[in-house]
């Protein structure tokens, strides 16, 4: 795969009606690094190391100006180098360069602070949920696995995480890419020492997975005597860019971990990043990778993270916990906090409102009259606007302690409250001090002098109260597949609000949610899974099928006779640890990916080995999943609508026949089945992805095939968004200097801030997107019309039979394997700025041109030019400047 970038940049900022005005600005919103590309030499091995140096000669003597940031030596899965240059047209062209790849930024931690999912889990009922304490009785705690955790580093001197660096302590090594400055924009500074103090992330996923037992917070890692090991490359805050990621990818494999765990990522919808194709050629070694597969489930389908969707990738998925842990306070209620608020004596209660109906209560500055409130426990209701705003206007007046009250319909969950003292409470409680409040301001002059006081037991208040979405799939958690119809997440773990470990310099312990903290739940179980198995390249190459065949399917709802949680969002379930470890029966393979329609296969064979020493009779049944719709198509208007929080339930299922429902299998063999699966029916006008699960039961255990399709053919999903919807004009559209779109012909010097920007949104992903400049005159029927062109248009989904004939005066850009843009009102769309230069930096002739943007469907030849949508843009002319 060979790629350009250089003189268009994709933007997620936020469009005004005023243009962008420098070219600097629209370099820096680009999810790309500038002028920055991984280069991935041809062969392997010794042969591919020794090529490095002469690529660099040859750019040294095609005087092309380049700097090496990283340079990657693993056989087997990457012989390159992460460079910055300013000509990559040319470097495509110099022998034993396989594949070139832009570097993607930003990458992020995949961390909720407020998710709209219900419920706070303590470690302990985690553990109980997955069986982890049934195999902990067994005195498994993952003793001799190296597990490396490619994060944020991890703040070793903690009680919990062994106090202390290097070998015979429970972190034995890693090493920091980044130093803590770093942001993901700035020089990274590497050094040894993968300490973290200042930012979290990662300490708090070391204490989900190694955590040592037997302390006051009731804290256990899940396979907590395995040894751990640290690579950094988020510094105290910012984000990463995937050469780092990358590197320590790298590292990690060369220093022998057996799992790589990464609770990280960024929007992508493919499998073919590179640190996805990085990640997949390590799990095809036979290490473990687990990953995050991303909190975007609010975004609707097919909008899988980054390097989750790797091959043989562990992604991983958040499952709302059955129990939440709070505080008491003497006021007959509970508060949201793991451990008690550092309050100690009574102190009186102020209320910025009496009203429990005003729910933007103190977003606003508090009036001139409000009292000094530093000696006050300040209530305030929850709503509006954020958190930190209403805490602000508070601590303005003094305030230094507050309790928010929840809304009626908002979840009890983790809050993110800045650096301020502050906690959630539940809307019962917070009405009940109300009302107190408001009968003593009622009687007070008459009767009562004395103040309602509020006060935090400092030990002996902690509880647990049941978690009304335990059990359910995080709403946060992000809906797959990918679009080439892999299946993530894979599975899923434990990851709303989990209580764990945390820089003694930030409190020592927090509670987060998110895929991050699924995704160290993940790894430990594998690390269980590996101890009792052993760490050969075969056990841990089975990993993944021996977590997705042991799995428990995750409901839809707690309501009785509901179907099951679309395989989309839950991947094959909740991991059951103990049943991995303890399984008598091996079932394969792990998944079925059935592709769309037109790339259908009906018929798949499962395999079922009895590795007892007992005869076993197998019986096989069909249990389906949701089917959902996943987008909202209008013929008329060419409309693509994504998907919001939960996709439409489509009352229909796949149908399965087997070849035989009973299967008897001796001891030590081995018998097949084959399934024979038909898609729902008539369903097809949604892109509905339908799911479920191929039940293999024996007596004393079951185990499961899980299987994803999607009942329609993904190349007739439109690709670029042209309807008005998003911004109010037809889309595509090419916005002149002022920063309107360009009704007809105009001139650009390309000086100062004198250029265009395409604006554009990508309604379904594209392996491949591409400007391409051509003649202003030129004879083409683009698939999307344009009102303001000259040319009479139509459209047809067979429109652009001719447009790859047609020759061009020479590429811009091109982008390979782009995600789908959000409906984000802020970045749910891509902008393009022309620089007036060709790919390879040269500038483009005075003259009058158009730019031809085309984009390949799912599933789509590229050489097919039918297989591409199309537009042609507004004639503009390039001048010479005055």
């Amino acid at each position: 795969m060979k790629l350009t970038l250089l003189s268009l940049g994709l933007l997620s900022s936020a469009f005004a009606v005023a243009p962008i005005s420098t070219a600097q600005q629209a370099t820096q919103a680009s999810p790309y690094v500038p002028n920055a590309y991984i280069i991935e030499l041809s062969g392997s091995g010794a042969v591919a190391r020794r090529s490095l140096s002469p690529v660099y000669d040859v750019m040294r003597k095609q005087a092309i100006e380049f700097s090496i940031d990283q340079e990657y030596d693993a056989p087997d899965i990457l012989i390159g180098a992460a460079i910055r240059l300013s000509d990559v047209a040319k470097l495509s062209e110099i022998p034993g360069v396989q594949a070139i790849r832009p570097i993607k930024r930003p990458v992020s931690l995949l961390v909720v602070k407020d998710p709209k999912a219900s419920g706070l889990p303590d470690t302990y009922s985690t553990h109980v949920m997955t069986g982890v304490d049934k195999v902990h009785a067994q005195g498994n705690f993952g003793a001799g696995i190296k597990i490396g955790i490619i994060d944020t580093g991890i703040d070793y001197t903690h009680p919990l995480l062994g106090q202390g660096f290097g070998p015979g302590f429970k972190v034995i090594g890693g090493w920091d890419f980044v130093g803590n400055n770093y942001n993901g924009e700035d020089t990274p500074q590497p050094n040894y020492d993968p300490l973290d103090q200042c930012n979290g992330h990662g300490t708090h996923v070391a204490g989900i997975i190694g955590a040592s037992p037997n302390n006051t917070f009731g804290i256990s890692g899940v396979a907590s005597d395995a040894s751990l090991a640290a690579y950094r490359i988020f510094g105290c805050t910012g984000f990463t860019t995937d050469d780092i990621i990358t590197a320590a990818l790298i590292m990690a494999y060369n220093q022998k971990m057996d799992i790589l765990t990464l609770s990280l990522g960024g929007a992508s919808g493919w499998t073919e990043g590179t640190s996805s194709v990085v990640a997949s050629r390590i799990a095809a070694q036979g290490r473990v990778v687990t990953v995050a597969a991303g909190n975007n489930g609010a975004e609707g389908a097919w909008y899988t993270s980054d390097p989750g969707g790797g091959l043989g990738v562990i992604s991983v998925a958040s499952v709302d916990n059955i129990a939440s842990p709070v505080q008491n306070a003497t006021v007959e209620g509970t508060y949201f906090m793991p451990f008690p608020l550092n309050v100690t004596g009574a102190m009186p209660i102020y209320a910025t409102s009496t009203n429990t109906s005003q729910v933007d209560d103190a977003c606003n500055p508090l009036p001139d009259s409000t009292p000094d409130l530093s000696g006050y426990i300040v209530v305030v209701h929850r709503g509006t606007c954020l958190f930190t705003q209403k805490l602000a206007n508070i601590a303005a007046k003094g305030g230094k302690v507050m309790l928010i009250y929840n809304s009626d319909t908002g979840g009890f969950s983790a809050i993110a409250v800045g650096g301020y003292k502050a906690v959630l409470i539940s809307a019962e409680d917070g009405k009940f001090v109300i009302d107190r409040l408001r009968t003593w301001q009622l009687v007070q002059q008459f009767i009562d002098k004395s103040k309602i006081t509020v006060s935090f037991p400092q030990s002996g208040g902690a509880f647990s109260i049941p978690n009304p979405s335990g059990g359910l799939i995080s709403s946060f958690s992000t809906i797959g597949p990918t679009f080439d119809m892999q299946l993530s997440p894979a599975l899923a773990a434990p990851g709303g609000n989990i209580l764990s470990t945390f820089p003694l310099a930030l409190g020592g312990y927090a509670i987060e949610s998110g895929t991050s903290m699924a995704t160290p739940f993940a790894a430990g179980a594998a690390a269980l899974i590996l101890k009792a198995l052993g760490t050969g390249p075969a056990v841990g190459a089975a990993v993944p099928r021996i977590l997705q065949t042991t799995a428990a399917s995750v409901a839809s709802t707690h309501t009785d006779g509901e179907p099951l949680q679309t395989v989309a969002q839950q991947g094959a379930g909740l991991v059951q640890v103990d049943r991995a470890v303890n399984m008598k029966t091996i079932v394969s393979p792990g998944q079925l990916a059935l592709n769309d329609t037109a790339n259908f296969k009906a018929n798949h064979t499962i395999s079922i080995t009895n590795t007892g020493n007992k005869t076993v009779t197998y019986q096989l049944l069909h249990v389906p999943a949701l089917t959902v719709g996943t987008v909202s198509v209008s013929t008329s208007l060419r409309a693509w609508t994504n998907a919001h929080n939960v996709p439409s339930v489509i009352p229909a299922a796949a149908t399965i026949a087997f070849s035989g429902s009973n299967v008897t299998v001796h001891p030590g063999t081995t018998k097949e089945v084959v399934a024979t699966i038909t898609p729902p029916p008539g369903v097809n006008t949604t892109f509905p992805l339908y799911s479920g699960f191929i039940h293999v039961v024996a007596p004393n255990e079951t185990l499961k095939v899980t299987y994803l399709g999607v009942a329609a053919s993904l190349i007739a999903a439109p690709v670029l968004d042209s309807t008005s919807n998003y911004f109010g004009i037809p889309l595509p559209t090419l916005i002149d200097a002022s920063g309107r779109p360009q009704e007809g012909p105009e001139n650009y010097t390309f000086t100062s801030s004198d250029f265009p920007f395409f604006l554009f949104r990508l309604a379904f992903g594209t392996p491949k997107l591409r400007f391409d400049l051509v003649s202003k005159d030129i004879a083409l029927t683009p698939t999307i019309p344009s009102k303001r062109s000259a040319f009479t248009w139509w459209w047809t989904q067979n429109a652009a039979a001719t447009f790859g004939q047609i020759k061009t005066i020479g590429p811009l850009v091109e982008f390979d394997y782009q995600p789908r843009s959000t409906d984000d009102p802020l970045s749910g769309y891509g902008t393009a700025g022309f620089s007036g230069t060709f790919a390879n930096g040269t500038r483009i002739d005075d003259g009058q041109y158009r730019v031809l943007l085309r984009a390949l469907k799912i599933g789509g030849n590229p050489n097919k030019e039918g297989d591409y949508e199309s537009w042609l843009s507004p004639q503009f002319g390039v001048i010479a400047p005055p």
